[in-house]
């Protein structure tokens, strides 16, 4: 458990096996996995994807399909980890001041790592296309940038939202370099310090994501307000209702803070974390509503709306193409259970839990697994504000020509 004392308070026991730059890495990899399922399904069903991100069409249907190359680029990003991961074992066997000593080599995997997918235009034969456009993409979005809808909007949308759910991911990536740069330590291996850098660097980078979605909200706004106000528009009201919602992620993140760098070696004053809970409970809630209300096109909390005829069951929408009504109210209630998981701190037994090393890697993974769930419903609400309806109920749509590929669904290039 974490709470070893015989390793404590120089690495606990979960870094000896499972150092902080390895779990970084691990749920880099990961993410790329769930991508490579997001795309698969949703090609199944029949839901064009690249075409909602203005990815380019492939020029030969022989070429593999789009998801067939994100798990290629899986495959080997995750064939390297395993065997950098099993390499610093074979070399460490849990001794804590090997682990200290062997720190370079999980950093230099996860130089690789970051290198195969942002920075480095190696191996053309691996997904060279599709990690191109992450990096233009990435580079767009980092200053809070947005495309036009014909040059891809959604897909900067969908990045940058995603980016928010891996805003501890990143902030430990920092606290990983951070530990290994500074003079006095254990370096990268050493049990995590989020106070390396001083008491700001970390709640700035785990901030910057929302900032980047706030700031793309507004440019949106801006770009409604200049243009032509229609009854299909709207005045631009609903983005800066977007914009107010990850701004409620500062306070959260501002409170967190203060009670973690209290000074004179006294708790933090009370008041700071009731502060806390009431941010969490207003960002939790209202990013809840969103998720349901705007980014799924749900008619729960749309009194008029789910009363009518034609839905599909009540509070969901007319037409559902990810399944059955009853897998859309699992996932509304999984949504709002995830959105929560910062309540554990307020259980007296689970709070110590909730700030283990091993405790903090679960809630960082049970994010990410809610932001892959997620991205099923959102990319299936743009597909239907998109494609006109043809009349046709969902079931009659999803025939089962598709499962048996008497339907191909679109194929799409990744130069490979």
């Amino acid at each position: 458990m974490d709470g070893d004392p015989a390793v404590e308070p120089e690495l606990d026991s979960f870094s000896l096996t499972f150092p902080l730059p390895y779990r970084v890495a691990f749920i880099i990899v990961l993410a790329v996995w769930a991508w490579g399922i997001n795309l698969h399904y949703l090609y199944l069903i029949g839901i064009d994807v690249p075409s909602l991100i203005r990815y380019p069409g492939r020029p030969s249907p022989h070429h593999p399909t789009h998801h067939l190359s994100t798990y290629r680029l899986a495959t080997v990003l995750s064939s390297i980890y395993a065997f950098a991961l099993v390499v610093f074992w074979v070399f460490t066997h849990r001794n804590p001041e090997l682990v200290l000593a062997w720190d370079w080599l999980p950093l230099t995997y996860l130089a690789v790592l970051l290198g195969v997918l942002v920075f480095v235009p190696v191996f053309k034969n691996l997904s060279h296309s599709g990690r191109q456009r992450l990096r233009s993409t990435l580079k767009r979005i980092s200053v809070g940038g947005l495309a036009e809808a014909k040059d891809g909007k959604f897909g900067d949308i969908l990045l940058a939202d995603v980016l928010t759910s891996y805003a501890k991911v990143l902030a430990d990536l920092y606290v990983a370099l951070c530990m290994f740069f500074r003079s006095e330590g254990g370096g990268a291996t050493a049990r995590p310090d989020r106070g390396c850098g001083g008491a700001v660097v970390v709640p700035l980078v785990m901030a910057l994501p929302s900032l980047i979605r706030l700031r793309q909200c507004l440019i949106e706004y801006g770009r409604v307000r200049r243009g032509r106000v229609t009854e299909a528009t709207g005045w631009g009201g609903q983005h800066l209702a977007n914009a107010l919602k990850y701004a409620t992620a500062f306070p959260v993140i501002v409170f967190s803070a203060l009670q973690r760098n209290s000074t004179g070696g006294q708790p933090p004053p009370p008041h700071y974390y009731q502060a806390w809970i009431v941010a969490c409970a207003v960002n939790s809630l209202y990013s809840f509503y969103w998720d349901v209300a705007k980014d799924w096109d749900l008619t729960l909390f749309d009194a008029k709306a789910r009363s009518a005829p034609d839905l599909k069951a009540f509070g969901l929408r007319r037409r559902l193409h990810i399944g059955p009504p009853a897998l859309y109210y699992f996932v509304i209630a999984l949504d709002l259970l995830l959105r929560c998981t910062w309540s554990l701190k307020l259980s007296p037994h689970l709070g110590r839990i909730a700030d283990w090393e091993g405790s903090i890697f679960v809630i960082e993974l049970l994010e990410v697994f809610r932001r892959w769930v997620w991205i099923f419903f959102r990319v299936e609400t743009e597909w239907i504000r998109n494609t006109p309806s043809t009349g046709l109920e969902a079931d009659d749509i999803l025939l089962p020509d598709y499962h048996n590929h008497n339907i191909q669904g679109p194929r799409y290039e990744d130069s490979d």
